[in-house]
């Protein structure tokens, strides 16, 4: 490590400092037996016993003989005098206790079977990691031991063995950091010779960083050994770190795999977003309401985002200039040296308060700029439901897009000059969704205002540089902003935009287009900047995410586009990484399916998992399964006991829809049938069904009143279920507050079912649903998204479809009457009517009769029942019904859990990842090592 020799002697010292005093204070933390040790070495030996009894209790894979155990040979802080004495445990030098310990680890490592896998190394609680042997970047326990006190000491000021939990924690991760450092450069070193990938968007949802770095660095063993020297579980240390928030749902978790995928294949992809100071929010549940509060992640500092100020950048507004600061995040890749980067930016005001005017007293005034500076990265999506939110969302996106592309063109300038004419040979910019469109327009600013290329040769740079990823099928959803707003903020930017829209018009005029088709087309229609229009136009590729997504995409929301560049268009269906999401998230299935396999080659090919479906029909193994399945679901249980308050039965099925909260993904189907099974209950007690929990997490965004209302419903079925004595031990509700990918790191792996049930042909893929798959869990969906190849891997009998289809969706519609669902469907009249007879109290908002209305009468500007949720009603509780029924024949359940394992590595994201490296970016692995 660059940075290890020059801190060598002062490591020293704080080693020997935490060591001595072990023997009072830490002695209370540490194993009765440990600590005895300690006491007993002679001071001047306290160090070699420590190393000693650290190499006495090394890895059984690495210690089939007392001799094996001895680090010192690899120990870069030991001199050649402590070398020496920190002999193997079986020398009559070794302290007694020492050559105890030893002998003990050595028999351990006798009677441990023959592994032909990597070994699984157990931590305090039940929990496994499965450590591969390859990738240990050379760092022994007590290396780490040492760096770690070091960090603690001078961070905080405090001795070794006296840190605060918080301490340990940034302790270790600035050790984490300093561990990747050399290799971080010398990555991006790598990667600017050579042709690359950027991917901006909007969120990173990255979720905790601490875990899977460790993992992915292959340095867990020596984190747990190194966190025992100070009495710390390193599971329990885990729990400090705050998710970080940079992102709301699917959108920001696939671009999180996507980095991760990246990374793992070497790929040179750099992702670009905002480094948001609060995240979307932090929600809490008052009365059953939702509500808002500030998500202070960074507050106490987190050591995984590191700051460049010496490369930040100007970004200029109509009304003021900011410094856009960047902050790198370290992506980490699996089995590989290589580490990627993510760049996040944060806003500064390019001019400090006005000294003048606070001078005068006019405090309010003297900070008025850096506020609305300030307001650009505070907030993920800002309230857009009035104008000045709506500028508010143009500026953000346009502040981070802006500072991206200003920095791509610098580090390209650094290279090769003025020199533009391979800038689109040597870059891909990937715009995920529409909100980094702005950075066509703004990408030929750069080159045409600032670096002089001719108009002509900037568009040809452009359209050649950028690719869009569409999220949505459904058009009133594409983005689309008031002129006047890209007028007020940047007006070059607007003229730009004037003048792509004339060269649009003038093109598809000469194309034979008629004049209704064109102006439809135009980028600027209706007095608005469609967003998704320039997108498509200023791109050289337009992809899907999934196989439905995409065909609906070419047949019906794009198809005119389609019709004009098919060559544009292509799918790219959208994966999860499984290092995260089963590898580390599902410990003790991970550890099954490598004992299965014999290796760990699954974690980077995932087809691997295709193997073991040949034991679908073998008891023992599927019975492994199931307690598998049972611990994860314990482990939720006493989790939501601990943090909560809640008492969950592990026993009954776990039913599980957990994402964002939209109408079109239908929680409140998934609530309605919740109270009608309720319904059902108490008019036949006898009723044959297990017991059942159905779990929801989501949040609905601030401004989207019949969103919260749905959640407001689904908290007060949740009270009444709780209240009635009858439902105990047969029925329970329970909404996961504030769910964030570290709730769903603990509610994938204990899923039984799988909610997948928007609206058919709504959902553009969803990535929930794969999770859910690789970790065991059925699905019950409606046929959309990505549901359509989840259920072609694994066959009609492993999943649950229902509903409406979208090829019959529009003659439905033309029929379709809500009211007679209402009235003739049994059970939905009882269930509905509570919205409004005063069973169920919304204290006077209105929520509950908009909710009814909106069902059953609809409004001037839609009709009722606009997601069909009445119309897919009484088939969803059939099916529903059904999988319930299934689920009592346990080894046949395992089977269908099984084989969704074992067909989920279509749904990689290193096979999506691979997928867009050779068909869009075109860039190929760039190694370092």
């Amino acid at each position: 490590m660059s940075e290890r020799a020059q801190k060598k002697e002062t490591q020293k010292t704080v080693k020997k400092t935490a060591t001595a005093k072990k023997a009072a204070p830490a002695a209370k933390k540490a194993p009765a037996k440990k600590a005895a040790t300690t006491a007993k070495a002679p001071a001047k030996k306290a160090a070699t016993a420590k190393k000693a009894a650290s190499a006495a209790k090394a890895p059984a894979k690495k210690t089939t003989t007392a001799k094996k155990a001895a680090p010192a040979k690899k120990t870069a802080t030991a001199s050649k005098a402590t070398a020496k004495k920190a002999a193997p445990a079986k020398t009559a030098k070794a302290p007694a206790a020492v050559k105890a310990q030893a002998k003990k680890s050595v028999t351990a490592a006798k009677k441990a079977p023959a592994k032909k896998s990597p070994a699984v190394a157990k931590t305090a609680d039940r929990k496994k990691i499965v450590v591969h042997p390859e990738k240990t970047h050379n760092i022994t326990a007590q290396e780490l031991h040492d760096m770690v006190a070091f960090q603690v000491k001078s961070c905080s000021g405090k001795s070794a063995d006296k840190g605060t939990a918080r301490d340990y924690w940034l302790a270790l991760s600035r050790s984490i950091v300093e561990i990747m450092a050399d290799d971080w450069e010398k990555t991006r070193e790598k990667y600017g010779k050579v042709r690359q990938a950027h991917y901006l968007s909007a969120e990173f949802l990255v979720g905790r960083s601490m875990l899977n770095n460790l993992v992915n660095l292959g340095i867990y063993e020596q984190a747990v050994e190194a966190m025992k020297g100070f009495g710390i579980n390193l599971t329990d240390l885990l729990e400090e770190e705050t998710d970080a928030a940079l992102g709301n749902g699917g959108l920001g978790r696939l671009a999180a795999c996507f980095l991760d995928s990246c990374a793992t294949l070497d790929l040179p992809v750099t992702g670009y977003g905002i480094l948001y100071r609060y995240g979307l929010f932090r929600q809490t549940f008052e009365n059953g309401f939702q509500r808002e509060h500030p998500d202070s992640w960074m507050e106490n500092g987190y050591p995984f985002v590191i700051p460049r100020y010496e490369d930040k950048i100007r970004v200029h507004f109509n009304d003021f200039d900011v410094w856009a600061i960047p902050c790198d995040m370290p992506i980490t890749g699996y089995n590989t040296h290589n580490v990627n980067r993510l760049r996040l930016w944060k806003c500064e005001p390019a001019q400090e308060f006005d000294f003048n005017l606070f001078n005068s007293q006019r405090f309010d005034d003297a900070v008025i700029e850096r506020n609305r500076v300030n307001d650009i990265f505070r907030v993920l999506y800002p309230n857009d439901t009035s104008y000045d939110g709506k500028v508010l969302r143009v500026r953000q996106q346009y502040f981070f897009v802006s500072a991206s592309l200003q920095d791509i063109v610098r580090n390209y300038k650094a290279v090769h000059g003025n020199d533009f004419s391979k800038f689109a040979e040597l870059n891909s910019i990937q715009l995920n969704d529409t909100h980094p469109v702005i950075g066509i327009p703004e990408l030929m600013r750069i080159l045409v205002d600032e670096n002089g290329v001719k108009w002509e040769d900037a568009w040809e740079i452009v359209r050649h540089t950028f690719a869009y990823t569409n999220h949505t099928i459904m058009a009133e959803a594409l983005e689309k902003w008031d002129c006047n707003i890209f007028r007020f903020l940047f007006p070059r930017i607007f003229e730009i935009v004037e003048g792509i829209n004339n060269q649009q018009r003038a093109q598809f005029f000469e194309m034979g287009m008629y004049s209704e088709l064109v102006d439809r087309l135009s980028i600027l229609s209706d007095g608005k900047v469609q967003m998704a229009w320039m997108a498509i136009y200023g791109s050289y590729s337009v992809n899907g995410v999934a196989a439905l997504h995409t065909e609906i995409l070419k047949r019906d929301t794009l198809k005119e586009w389609y019709e004009i560049y098919p060559e544009k268009f292509s799918n790219k269906t959208n994966g999860v990484t499984p290092r995260r999401w089963l590898r580390v998230c599902d410990q003790d299935l991970a550890a099954l399916i490598t004992d299965l396999l014999g290796n760990e080659d699954w974690v980077t090919d995932l087809d691997q998992l295709k193997k073991l479906e040949k034991y679908a029909n073998d008891k023992k193994v599927m019975e492994r399964f199931l307690n598998v399945k049972r611990g994860n679901k314990v482990a939720l249980c006493d989790h939501l006991k601990k943090t909560k308050g809640i008492e969950v039965n592990p026993d009954s099925i776990f039913d599980v829809q957990i994402k964002r909260l939209h109408e079109y993904k239908r929680q409140l189907l998934n609530a309605i049938y919740a109270l009608n099974l309720y319904d059902r209950i108490k008019e036949n007690p006898k009723l044959d069904m297990p017991p059942i929990t159905v779990f929801f997490g989501a949040k609905a965004a601030p401004g989207y009143f019949r969103a919260k209302a749905i959640i407001k419903f689904i908290n007060e079925i949740a009270k009444m279920i709780d209240n009635d004595p009858a439902m105990k031990g047969r029925l329970k509700v329970v909404f996961i507050e504030n769910y964030n990918v570290s709730n769903g790191e603990k509610l994938f792996p204990a899923a039984d079912i799988s909610e997948q049930i928007s609206t058919a042909g709504l959902e553009a893929s969803g990535t929930g649903n794969m999770k859910f798959m690789m970790n065991g869990a059925v699905t019950l969906g409606t046929w959309d998204g990505a549901n359509v190849e989840i259920a072609q891997s694994v066959g009609d009998d492993n999943v649950y479809i229902f509903g409406c289809r979208v090829e019959d969706m529009e003659a439905t519609r033309a029929y379709y009457n809500p009211k007679w669902q209402y009235e003739n469907i049994p059970g939905l009249k009882k269930a509905l009517d509570r919205l409004v007879d005063g069973t169920f109290n919304d204290e006077g908002t209105g929520m509950f009769q908009d909710l009814f209305n909106g069902l059953i009468y609809g409004s001037n500007w839609q009709p009722g029942d606009t997601y069909y949720v009445l119309g897919d009603f009484d088939d969803y509780r059939k099916t529903r019904d059904q999988a319930y029924k299934d689920y009592a024949n346990r080894m046949a359940w395992a089977k269908k859990c099984w084989i969704n394992i074992c067909n989920s590595g279509k749904f990689s994201s290193d096979r999506t990842i691979s997928e867009y490296a050779k068909g869009i970016w075109k860039i190929k692995p760039a190694k370092i090592k």
